[in-house]
C-alpha cells in the first residue's frame, strides 16, 4: 500500500480561521495586559503627583502583571466553559466587568492584611477601572471599525424599514452587518409617536406612513421593507400603496415565527406574496405542538406525496419520531417528497410505502408489519366539481379507502383523519364523503377506545388545485380570471398552519371529536382576483361564471347542534362527532346511479340523535 508522504498535499494543515482567530485572542490579550499596566501606572502618578522612583515603578508594573495574569486566567476559563461573546457587545463588556473585579478583589485581599503595603490601596482600585475603561474603549473602537468596514457597499439600494420591533431590530443588524447586502438601511418608519426618538444601530424613525412620500425624497431612498411580523393586511396594503406611488420599491420580512429559530438573514427580505395581502395571520403559530407526543414513536402519514401529507412529513422530521412512514399511490409524489426531505431521491428507503388505501387487503398487511403508532390519515380525492360529476370515486378513496385504513389501525395509539370545513353542513359529495369519514373515526373510536379523531380546516393556500394557483395559471396564460360569484368566500390558511394545526389535535384532542381553527374572517374570491389582476402584467378580465353544484357561497365551519367549544385552547374549538358503525355502508355502492348515490350519501351524513356522539373526555 503506497502512503502518502508527510509533506504531501493530504497532510493536515492549520486553518487560516483558526490562525486568525489564534492572533485575534494573543492581541487581545496583550492589549488587555498593556492596559492593566496603563492603569496602574495612571493611578500611582496620581497618588503621588508624577514623582515615581524607580523601585517603586517596578512594584507598580510586578502588580499590574499579577492582576493581568489573574485577569486572563479567569476570562480563559470563562472562554472554555461559557464560550466567547462577540468583540464589543454588551455580554462581553460584562464579562471584561466581572473578570477586572475578580482580579481587582484578588489584589486587594492581599494587600489589605500587610503592614506595610508595596503599593497604596488605592492603586488597583484606580487602576482596575482605568483599565477596564481602555478595555472597553477599545473593543467598542475595534466594534465600530468592523461595522463600518462590513456595511453594504455604496451601490446597495438606499433602504426604509418600516415598523420598530425586535424583528426590525435584528433585520436592520443583519442588512448592516454583510457587505453583500443589496440593501443599505437609511432610516425607519413607524406610527407610533412614542417611537419616534427611538434609534436602531444609528438609524432615527423619520416619520410614519403619512409621511413616506417626504421621507423617501429626503434620504433619497429607493427600497422600503416592510418588517411588522402580526399586523392586519390592511396596514399592509396602505403601506405598499404608498411606496409604489413614489416609484420605490416594497418588500417584506416573513413572520417572526419563521425567524426564531435562526437569525434573520438578507435572503429573508422578499417580495409580497398574495397570502401577507389575504391577511392571513398565521394564528396557528399561536398553537404549542407537544414534541413528546411524536419524539421516539412510529408515525405513518397516508397521502405523503400531497400538498398536506408532503408538509405533515416535513414538520413531523423536526420532531425526531422514531420512523416516519410515507404512504401514497403516486410514484411520482414520492420521489418529489424524498428529495424535500433529503436532498436525494434513490426511492431506495423502507420509510418509502408504495401503495393504495383501496386495497384492503394491502393496507392491512403494511399496518400489520410496520405497526406504527401514530397514523395521520391525509389520503383523498379532494376536487369538488369532480367529485360531484363522479360520486362513486369520492366513496371508492374517501369512504371505503378511509375505511379500510380504520381497520387497519386498531392497535394505533393515535388516529388523525384530515377533514374539511365542507364536511360542516355538507351539500356536495366531497362534503358528504369526509362527513361520512368523521362519523366512521368517531365510532372506531368508540368501539377501541382510543384517540381516534378529525381535524377541520378550510382551503388551503398554494396548494395543488388551490384557487390561488388556477388564477395565476389563467393570467400567466392570457386569459380572464373566472370567479364563480362576485359574493362567494372562502376560508383559507398556508399549508404550514393546517398541518401545524393537525399537529395539534394530535396532542390534545379527544377520541370521537372534530377539532376546527379559529380561521379568522373569511375570504371574499371576487377581491382575491382583482388584486392578483392588479398585480398582472397585462390588463386582466374578470368573469364571473356562477356557482357550480355542490358549491355553497359561504362555507360553514360547524353543522347543525354543533356548538363552539374551546375548553383547551382559544384558537381550537372541539364539537362532537356522531359514530356511524361500517355496516350502515352497505347501501353505498360505488357503481350505483351516481342521483342515487348522492342521494345515500346525504341520508348517511344525517345526524342520529345527540346520544350518537361520544362525550368529549378531557
Amino acid at each position: 500500500m503506497d502512503h502518502a508522504s508527510p509533506t504531501g498535499p493530504e497532510r493536515p494543515v492549520p486553518h487560516r480561521d483558526w490562525v486568525t482567530r489564534r492572533t485575534a485572542t494573543l492581541s487581545l490579550i496583550t492589549f488587555d495586559v498593556l492596559a492593566w499596566v496603563a492603569g496602574f501606572m495612571a493611578a500611582a502618578w496620581t497618588r503621588f503627583e508624577f514623582d515615581l522612583t524607580a523601585p517603586y515603578t517596578g512594584l507598580v508594573l510586578a502588580s499590574a502583571l499579577v492582576c493581568a495574569v489573574v485577569h486572563t486566567g479567569i476570562s480563559q476559563l470563562w472562554l472554555t466553559v461559557g464560550g466567547r461573546h462577540p468583540v464589543g457587545s454588551a455580554d462581553e463588556a460584562r464579562c471584561l466587568a466581572a473578570t477586572v473585579t475578580l482580579a481587582t478583589a484578588a489584589m486587594l485581599a492581599c494587600l489589605l492584611p500587610m503592614a506595610v503595603r508595596p503599593v497604596p490601596a488605592t492603586t488597583p482600585l484606580l487602576g482596575g477601572a482605568v483599565a477596564l475603561l481602555l478595555m472597553v474603549a477599545a473593543r467598542a473602537g475595534y466594534r465600530h471599525h468592523r461595522d463600518r468596514r462590513d456595511r453594504p457597499v455604496r451601490s446597495a439600494s438606499r433602504t426604509l424599514v418600516y415598523g420598530v420591533d425586535a424583528a426590525s431590530e435584528r433585520l436592520v443588524r443583519a442588512l448592516l452587518s454583510d457587505p453583500r447586502s443589496r440593501y443599505l438601511p437609511v432610516g425607519l418608519l413607524d406610527d407610533d409617536p412614542d417611537r419616534r426618538p427611538l434609534r436602531l444601530h444609528g438609524l432615527r424613525v423619520l416619520g410614519g406612513r403619512a409621511d413616506i412620500r417626504q421621507v423617501i425624497r429626503r434620504t433619497r431612498a429607493t427600497t422600503v421593507i416592510f418588517s411588522m411580523a402580526g399586523t392586519d393586511a390592511d396596514l399592509l396594503r396602505d403601506v405598499r400603496s404608498r411606496t409604489l406611488e413614489t416609484g420605490a420599491a416594497f418588500k417584506v420580512l416573513p413572520p417572526v415565527r419563521e425567524l426564531l429559530e435562526r437569525p434573520v438573514a438578507v435572503t429573508d427580505v422578499r417580495d409580497l406574496q398574495l397570502t401577507d395581502l389575504l391577511g392571513r395571520a398565521h394564528r396557528a403559530a399561536e398553537l404549542t405542538v407537544e414534541a413528546s407526543g411524536l419524539a421516539g414513536r412510529r408515525v405513518l402519514v397516508t397521502g405523503a406525496g400531497g400538498s398536506i401529507g408532503s408538509e405533515l412529513c416535513r414538520q413531523i422530521a423536526r420532531y425526531e419520531p422514531g420512523e416516519l412512514m410515507m404512504l401514497d399511490r403516486d410514484e411520482s409524489a414520492l420521489h418529489a417528497l424524498q428529495m424535500s426531505l433529503h436532498g436525494r431521491a434513490l426511492l431506495d428507503g423502507p420509510e418509502l410505502i408504495l401503495a393504495d388505501i383501496r386495497d384492503a387487503e394491502g393496507i392491512a398487511r403494511i399496518m400489520a408489519d410496520r405497526r406504527p403508532d401514530v397514523v395521520f390519515h391525509a389520503a383523498a380525492l379532494k376536487h369538488l366539481t369532480l367529485l360531484q360529476r363522479h360520486p362513486g370515486e369520492a366513496v371508492k378513496t374517501n369512504v371505503l379507502g378511509t375505511l379500510n385504513v380504520l381497520e387497519a389501525c386498531r392497535d394505533v395509539a393515535r388516529f388523525v383523519n384530515i377533514s374539511t370545513d365542507k364536511a360542516a353542513r355538507p351539500v356536495s359529495v366531497l362534503g358528504y364523503s369526509k362527513r361520512v369519514t368523521e362519523r366512521l373515526t368517531a365510532h372506531h373510536a368508540q368501539q377501541l377506545g382510543a384517540t381516534f379523531l378529525s381535524v377541520r380546516f378550510g382551503n388551503v393556500l398554494s396548494s395543488r388545485g388551490s384557487v390561488l394557483n388556477a388564477f395565476r395559471a389563467q393570467i400567466e396564460a392570457g386569459r380572464p380570471i373566472t370567479v364563480t360569484h362576485p359574493d362567494v368566500t372562502r376560508y383559507f390558511m398556508t399549508v404550514q398552519e393546517a398541518v401545524h394545526l393537525v399537529l395539534q389535535a394530535a396532542s390534545i384532542g379527544g377520541g370521537g371529536e372534530a377539532l376546527v381553527l379559529d380561521m379568522g374572517e373569511p375570504v371574499r374570491i371576487a377581491d382575491v382576483a382583482r388584486r392578483l389582476a392588479a398585480e398582472a402584467p397585462h390588463p386582466t378580465e374578470i368573469v364571473f361564471t356562477g356557482l357550480r353544484p355542490g358549491e355553497k357561497l359561504h362555507e360553514d365551519l360547524f353543522g347543525p347542534g354543533e356548538a363552539d367549544s374551546r375548553p383547551l385552547h382559544p384558537l381550537v374549538s372541539h364539537v362532537p362527532v356522531p359514530a356511524l358503525a361500517p355496516e350502515e355502508l352497505h347501501a353505498l355502492d360505488p357503481y350505483a346511479d351516481p342521483e342515487e348515490l348522492v342521494k345515500r350519501l346525504d341520508a348517511l351524513c344525517a345526524r342520529t340523535g345527540a346520544d350518537a356522539a361520544l362525550p368529549l373526555r378531557r
